[in-house]
Parts: C-alpha cells; sequence; structure tokens
C-alpha cells in the first residue's frame, strides 16, 4: 500500500535527523548489504540510505532495486541519500525510528 502524502511528510521530518544505517558503494546490492536492509528494515522501519555511486540514472536505477528486494517504499531521494520505509507488523518500540520519534 503507497504511503500517502500526509505520511510521507511525517516520515521526512524523522529522517530528517537521521544518520545513514546503510550505505552502498560501486559493489551494488551484494549479498552483505541486502542482509543488513532486511536486518535495518526489521528493526528500524524507516532508515536513511547513502549510496556512493557518481552517476544519477545508475543511482536512480540502483535505488528502485534495493526497494523492490527489500519491498519497501522510497520516501525521500536527495543526492546521494535516500530515505526508505518498510512496516514491520511486529514492531519493536524502542528501535523502531517511527515510534520513537512520532510527533
Amino acid at each position: 500500500m503507497p504511503l500517502t502524502n500526509e505520511q510521507k511528510k511525517q516520515y521526512k521530518s524523522i529522517g530528517h535527523h537521521l544518520k545513514p544505517v546503510l550505505i552502498v558503494s560501486e559493489n551494488g546490492l551484494t549479498e552483505g548489504v541486502q542482509a543488513e536492509l532486511e536486518r535495518a528494515l526489521s528493526d528500524h522501519e524507516l532508515i536513511k540510505v547513502q549510496l556512493r555511486i557518481t552517476e544519477r540514472d545508475d543511482r536512480r536505477a540502483l535505488m528502485e532495486e534495493l526497494c523492490k528486494i527489500g519491498s519497501c517504499e522510497l520516501v525521500q531521494s536527495i543526492g546521494k541519500m535516500a530515505l526508505i520505509y518498510r512496516k514491520n507488523p511486529k514492531v519493536n518500540k524502542q528501535l523502531s525510528n517511527v515510534h520513537r520519534f512520532q510527533v
């Protein structure tokens, strides 16, 4: 289910204060990156990802691939940073960025 504009606005304000949890380099979506993506989304629901790739089109393609693999939704993408979200049905309120920083 896609995020509403109101949800995106709320998640952007939360994401503004987050540091990148996942950094994707020129090596792309390795098994280690995919495992870390899965762990981070399960724990935090809302995470910031840094893409260390110079070409804009390559970054966009990689972000689409990342969202497809992680079954998550892109909230915002600015430059080399992206904010992604995936709802966790069994959320841990101490780890979830959405629940910890809810306004």
